[in-house]
């Protein structure tokens, strides 16, 4: 009987994890060690989009990677002077180190000077990805 009760508890507890790191993945949020970095063409390898820049970083075996680059180059066609660029983790260690890049994908909103203004781990919704450009504007 005791371990049906141990085996019912850890049931609870994975669940209600489970419901909340589901609820938090994809979220664009603003996150206080973030305030004062900066991203600049060179680090990114291309330009910066006149009023914003969404920053992807992906790995070759993620498959929420390949759904993420869709909605972020559709975003930045949709939004004038907004520009998609896509980082391999794997190539820019130095830069997910320096970032606290911890999982794939992981999207950075800049504003137009380079300065991270929101942050979504996992894969983001449109909606968010949109709101969260006109803060960055």
């Amino acid at each position: 009987m005791t371990g049906l009760v141990v085996c019912g508890l850890v049931l609870a507890m994975a669940s209600v994890y489970g419901v909340l790191h589901q609820r938090r993945s994809g979220r664009v949020r603003v996150r206080g060690r973030d305030g004062d970095k900066r991203l600049g063409a060179a680090e990114l390898g291309e330009r910066l989009g006149e009023r914003a820049t969404l920053v992807q970083f992906s790995s070759a075996f993620c498959a929420p990677c390949r759904a993420t680059r869709r909605l972020l180059a559709e975003v930045a066609g949709m939004v004038p002077g907004v520009a998609h660029v896509e980082i391999d983790a794997e190539e820019h260690l130095d830069l997910v180190r320096r970032l606290d890049i911890l999982k794939t994908p992981t999207v950075l909103v800049l504003d137009a000077d380079g300065r991270i203004v929101r942050r979504a781990t996992g894969q983001p919704r449109k909606a968010d990805v949109i709101a969260a450009l006109g803060e960055a504007v």
